[in-house]
């Protein structure tokens, strides 16, 4: 499952912080039932145009990995948590959401690999395949 969020109006003194980036990069796996495997990482990014400015931070996790890329002075911030484990999504999201203060948010969720997936998940998939071509008839 990979969760891609595009936040906007969030905290922007939070989307400037490291030390608030490295915390909850250290815990959020935790909170969403994965496992962290490193430490966090956290970059600082100079663009040519302030607006460009931010800093971006991730985490590897057994499952896969959690990023996230601030920008402070466009009051926008993007999120990826892609596991190979499923993960209740919107407990995830509701989670970013209050710990960025975001007031919008776009939200997308992309199964991946599905190919590889055990045989209840195919099953799921395939219904709903079928489900959606039924409607659309």
């Amino acid at each position: 499952m990979h969760l891609i969020v595009d936040g906007y109006g969030g905290n922007v003194d939070v989307m400037k912080d490291h030390g608030a980036l490295f915390c909850f990069l250290d815990e959020y796996p935790d909170t969403i039932g994965m496992t962290k495997i490193t430490s966090p990482q956290i970059y600082t990014y100079k663009g040519q145009k302030p607006e460009d400015d931010g800093i971006s931070g991730f985490v590897l996790i057994a499952e896969s990995h959690i990023s996230v890329h601030t920008f402070p002075y466009r009051n926008y911030i993007n999120i990826d948590v892609f596991s190979c484990k499923e993960f209740d999504t919107e407990q995830a999201l509701d989670e970013l959401c209050a710990v960025f203060s975001l007031e919008k948010v776009r939200s997308w969720v992309l199964e991946r690999g599905l190919e590889y997936s055990d045989v209840e998940t195919a099953a799921r998939q395939v219904d709903l395949v079928r489900s959606n071509l039924r409607s659309r008839l």
